[in-house]
């Protein structure tokens, strides 16, 4: 950005200018934190499954031994703690906020545990959002993790803008599906993790098949795979088929139990990060 045209205010731009070089912007984590690893979940569609994507990616870590926590950022479409079965409170004391765990020992913090009713709409601008979501970053005591999984609202507007910001990424994760629209968006994403220089570790294409029960026929309910990721020239880590199986225990609080061989790939490339 020439000079002429910059206001001053990094934290409103998405530059990667000589100025914003000079000046971390990285904000520390609470000082009872100590996370080995940080990988956002974004996509610059809605609807295509990143809490889905969030929530399994964190229950296959979480199996194969590792401390994980799931900070969840879409403040105004939490979904986390429904899928994890969370219906409990945040609590505060005077260390910070104290993050909800669940059966397996998932931290999770959202908004909606913040709420007397869950149905309340959450009706607040960009910035006090992006504040609440730095909140949970500096304020909440997540202790000991090896991974922390950030669920990203879709866009490119002010919460992912904050977390590529202020928050130390090891990667993100980006998730599409098939549609030529959704891909279209999602290399918006793309292109704004590629302007910010953050890490992509792949891409996941959710939604990408359905398997009909009788035969075993995948069925391309949203046409045919997209390429997203090779005119990114990033790597595919995987093709998760349309599964009600998984559908029924998000919604039953029991996301914890999905396993699914699909997403081995995935796991291994935040193991080796």
């Amino acid at each position: 950005m020439s000079k002429e045209s910059c206001s001053g205010n990094c934290a409103s731009c998405a530059s990667n200018c000589e100025e914003r070089k000079s000046e971390s912007l990285f904000e520390p984590t609470g000082e009872f934190n100590d996370i080995k690893h940080i990988v956002a979940v974004v996509s610059g569609k809605g609807g295509v499954g990143k809490s889905a994507v969030t929530s399994t990616l964190a229950a296959e870590l979480c199996r194969r031994g590792y401390k994980v926590g799931i900070l969840d950022a879409d403040i105004t479409g939490p979904s986390i703690p429904k899928a994890f079965g969370i219906t409990s409170r945040a609590m505060q004391n005077d260390t910070g906020i104290l993050p909800a765990e669940t059966k397996n020992g998932i931290k999770i913090i959202s908004v909606n545990m913040m709420l007397s009713d869950l149905e309340q709409p959450v009706v607040w601008r960009g910035p006090v959002i992006a504040g609440l979501v730095k909140q949970f970053w500096q304020d909440v005591v997540w202790g000991d993790l090896d991974y922390l999984l950030i669920d990203c609202p879709p866009g490119t507007g002010d919460v992912p803008l904050t977390i590529f910001q202020t928050i130390r990424l090891d990667g993100i994760i980006m998730v599409t599906s098939p549609q030529d629209l959704v891909s279209l968006i999602v290399k918006k994403a793309l292109n704004m993790a590629k302007m910010m220089n953050i890490n992509i570790i792949g891409v996941i294409e959710n939604m990408s098949y359905i398997v009909c029960p009788d035969c075993g026929k995948r069925i391309n309910a949203f046409g045919e795979s997209g390429t997203v990721y090779e005119d990114f020239s990033v790597k595919l880590l995987g093709k998760l088929p349309i599964d009600p199986d998984l559908a029924v225990m998000m919604d039953n609080g029991a996301v914890e139990h999905y396993e699914s061989e699909l997403l081995s790939e995935a796991v291994s490339e935040m193991e080796s990060l």
